[in-house]
């Protein structure tokens, strides 16, 4: 197993050639750094207690390195084991257990000595209570990270995509003066540069290092902001505390730490929700606030049922393929991002509760109606989408659930129609998928949609405008086909221009369309839509 030939070794031998064993897991539990990067001198490494039996990452032959100690590795470490192939996240990940533990123990003893004070405890109950919830408190943990390490996996098969975007959020975290690229031993822009042209994109500890960055710097805004304000976070802060808690509601309410034990929950959900990517493109598509974004992403992960789905996904280890998992959390994600950006546009400034109290009845009644309400277009993507997810292996519901995301994401844009229109679900739906369909806008959306992975970034910013604009159109004709009496109706009377409208969409919606069809594509449908006013 060692490689050793000699019967007999030192143990500084022996513990230099266990490092270097071929094995499927490497876990550090103790003190001590014992791997490096190449190019680093043991004098890097800063701790001459073990410089004579630290190896370098490319020795290591381990598919996997646990850190369950602090340093077990150097930063520069990790990251060469990771470009050779190597299974790795950070110390600060792998032990995050034991001050998730710590930060529950001390926000728990808070509450206690809260209710203690009012009397609604006696002090002599305390510790009984303490010990009681051991088990609880440790399933939170776990669950906690299982997301922020499922975060990281998400983040991770995107890096090629993504790379342009996390140079630009480096830069963000830079100009908030939180990050020192040298010190944390990521790569400067000219490097960036260079990786791209390497192919060599940033390795799972580099992306935990950022991943870190976006949620503290998240956390600061959301405790700047109104949002752990809001009423409906008030269960979001009950939720925080094992269920014998839940009876000290005045302690909980007076928690010196209730704010920011509502930013805490809220930075790790959506953080761990789609990496640090997610934040910062949603951030730039709409100029919202980090509070704003939190709030609304809340709203969208209600209204969803995100936290059924998630667990859903989570059922499936080793039943499916972990890629296979990682492609349904990120048909999640863009979901939520797809509904977020809606219900800023549509809902900004209401609470979080009065969105879900209005849109998820709205929800379920759209739900009811897939795929039968969708256009022909439409209904054959749902399709293709739920015989992809069962020929996976999912099950009828859980394909089901995953299909419909996109459709149940413009939710908002419909219930804007409802209100223009003062008409209900059950009548704005069916028009506003007649008009996509009729005027092939589903056509031109999902193809511009299916563009922005690929697109550079002011290409994406741009097309994902071009999309809004799209529904803005979507809803205005829709408002007048149900104000016209019936969509088929409205379609009818304005056929001939519909048919050129169709022609023109045709010939700019070819193999692979540019920015500038879609851009053309827009002005099309504006013009469309401009004649009609005027006729």
């Amino acid at each position: 197993m060692t490689g050793l030939s000699s019967d007999e070794v030192t143990p500084d031998d022996l513990i230099n050639a266990l490092l270097k064993t071929k094995c499927e897991l490497l876990w550090f539990g103790g003190i001590g750094t014992y791997i490096k990067a190449t190019h680093e001198s043991n004098g890097d490494a800063g701790d001459r207690t073990n410089d004579s039996i630290r190896v370098n990452a490319t020795e290591v032959r381990a598919k996997v390195v646990g850190e369950g100690a602090n340093l077990g590795l150097t930063q520069a470490g990790r990251i060469e084991f990771a470009r050779k192939g190597g299974r790795i996240n950070t110390d600060a990940i792998d032990n995050s257990a034991g001050v998730d533990s710590s930060d529950h123990e001390v926000n728990i003893k808070i509450l206690c000595s809260e209710a203690i004070r009012s009397g609604t405890l006696k002090q002599a109950n305390r510790n009984d209570l303490l010990a009681s919830m051991t088990d609880d408190v440790a399933a939170h943990v776990l669950e906690h990270n299982y997301s922020q390490t499922n975060a990281l996996t998400l983040a991770e098969s995107s890096a090629k995509q993504d790379h342009d975007a996390y140079e630009r959020l480096m830069v963000y975290l830079e100009n908030r003066d939180v990050l020192d690229r040298t010190v944390e031993g990521l790569p400067d822009s000219g490097a960036m540069v260079q990786r791209r042209e390497d192919d060599a994109y940033l390795t799972r500890p580099e992306l935990a290092v950022l991943m870190a960055w976006s949620k503290i710097t998240l956390f600061d805004d959301i405790v700047a902001s109104d949002t752990p304000d809001d009423p409906w976070f008030e269960q979001t802060l009950e939720a925080y505390f094992p269920d014998e808690l839940s009876k000290f509601e005045d302690a909980m309410d007076a928690h010196r730490l209730k704010r920011e034990i509502i930013a805490t929950v809220l930075a790790n959900r959506f953080v761990d929700a789609g990496g640090p990517i997610f934040l910062l493109r949603l951030r730039e598509m709409t100029g919202a606030s980090n509070g704003d974004l939190c709030a609304a992403f809340e709203a969208a992960r209600a209204i969803l049922d995100i936290p059924a789905l998630r667990d859903a996904i989570h059922a499936l280890d080793n039943k499916v393929p972990a890629q296979v998992q990682t492609e349904l959390h990120l048909m999640v994600t863009r979901a939520i991002g797809d509904m977020t950006t809606a219900l800023l546009e549509v809902f900004n400034g209401q609470s979080v509760g009065t969105i879900i109290e209005t849109l998820q009845p709205s929800a379920s009644a759209l739900k009811d109606m897939i795929p039968d309400v969708l256009g022909k277009f439409e209904q054959g993507e749902f399709k293709r989408r739920d015989r992809s997810l069962q020929a996976k292996g999912l099950d009828n519901d859980l394909s089901r659930a995953i299909s419909v995301l996109p459709v149940l994401a413009q939710l908002p844009f419909i219930s804007r129609v409802c209100t223009m229109s003062g008409s209900n679900m059950d009548e704005a739906a069916p028009a506003y998928f007649t008009i996509g369909e009729a005027l092939e806008l589903n056509k031109v959306r999902s193809s511009a949609t299916a563009s922005l992975d690929t697109a550079p970034y002011w290409d994406r910013l741009a097309t994902r405008r071009l999309v809004d604009d799209l529904v803005q159109q979507q809803c205005l004709a829709t408002k007048q086909a149900l104000e016209a009496g019936a969509a088929r109706d409205w379609l009818n009377t304005h056929n001939d221009r519909r048919r050129k409208l169709s022609a023109q969409l045709s010939e700019l919606s070819g193999n692979k369309p540019t920015f500038a069809q879609f851009t053309l594509s827009a002005d099309a449908v504006r013009s469309f839509m401009r004649d009609i006013g005027e006729a």
